[in-house]
């Protein structure tokens, strides 16, 4: 009896081991990041943004997952770490938090190759690192990593060149025609005809995430924006606070409509709730592939648009201070 015992416990124990874990794990240390939170999101906007603590250093983090995704890491300076994740598999990270293009990451190929590239880039400015992602993106078009990098730097920027964005994107879909959310940026460009000064903000209808109906006709007052903001980045809750302020100020003749490209609807909810925000928030946990920045142009965090009673632009892309002295400006003028 117990032989019997024993062969069938050893059993249950190999079919165990031999199972695959329908999870994926991420682990590691960060030099000079001792305490605190990190945001992790899935860059395709599959999955929701969720948070990882930080003790002494060492943070674990584990989540059920089926298939593949690319992992953003946003740090509380809002730098961002791309890591690729996959069912079953283990990825640590050793790294600085001040230095994190040389962060090693190893588990998977992918990461590992990608962690190449990072450490060979590491010294360039901001301008010669686009151009070496431009070249990787051509010379890797199938890595997991070419389409959050055609976002992170040739989009979701203050400046965005969309010529070579297309270009690029187009090269990664010659080679993976189903790679997530690439085919809605190209469509984001259709939207780009209209981002600009003395341009007609295009029609549009929205639901807000209090279950409300908004259109673009609403946004008739003296001055009217459409701005752009998350949870995970800071200036865009800044400016958040700030238009508070200006909204009670001048009672009507400023509206405004918020897109919030938070992965996590009901947090945004009551985010909003929280802050006290009064007027319109669009939020469907889609991020970057919101139809509402799909058909204006607006393209990342914060972004913004200005418009006059009529919907004609009277800016776009401002950065916070000209944000705020272009409203104060306006509505000055027509108090007079």
């Amino acid at each position: 009896m117990k032989k019997t015992l024993g062969c069938l416990l050893c059993a249950l124990l190999l079919v165990a081991c031999g199972e695959k874990r329908d999870t994926f794990l991420l682990e590691g240390s960060f030099k000079g990041f001792t305490q605190g939170e990190l945001y992790i999101y899935g860059a395709d906007g599959q999955l929701p943004l969720d948070t990882i603590a930080v003790a002494k250093g060492l943070f674990h983090y584990e989540i059920p997952l089926k298939d593949s995704t690319t992992f953003v890491l946003v740090f509380p300076n809002f730098t961002e770490l791309p890591v690729f994740g996959t069912s079953g598999a283990e990825v640590t990270i050793d790294g600085d938090a001040s230095h994190l293009r040389e962060a090693k990451i190893t588990g998977l190929q992918e990461n590992e190759a990608f962690t190449k590239f990072r450490q060979q880039t590491s010294g360039q400015n901001p301008a010669e690192f686009a151009l070496s992602v431009a070249g990787f993106i051509r010379d890797n078009p199938t890595s997991p990593f070419a389409a959050y990098l055609l976002r992170r730097y040739y989009i979701q920027v203050p400046e965005p060149n969309y010529q070579r964005a297309i270009e690029l994107a187009n090269t990664i879909l010659k080679s993976r025609p189903d790679t997530a959310g690439l085919k809605a940026v190209l469509k984001r460009f259709e939207g780009l005809r209209y981002l600009k000064d003395g341009a007609r903000l295009p029609a549009f209808t929205v639901t807000d995430v209090d279950g409300r109906t908004v259109k673009s006709g609403d946004l008739n007052g003296k001055v009217n924006l459409i701005t752009v903001w998350s949870s995970w980045n800071y200036e865009s809750q800044s400016i958040q606070r700030q238009l508070i302020s200006k909204y009670q100020r001048y009672d009507g003749d400023l509206k405004i409509l918020s897109v919030c490209l938070d992965a996590d609807v009901k947090g945004c909810r009551q985010r909003v709730t929280r802050d006290s925000v009064k007027w319109s928030t669009v939020c469907d946990g889609k991020m970057f592939d919101t139809p509402l920045l799909l058909l204006t142009g607006l393209s990342y965090v914060p972004d913004n648009i200005v418009t006059d009673s009529q919907g004609k632009i009277l800016a776009h892309g401002l950065n916070p201070r000209d944000l705020m002295s272009k409203i104060e400006s306006l509505l000055e003028k027509k108090e007079e």
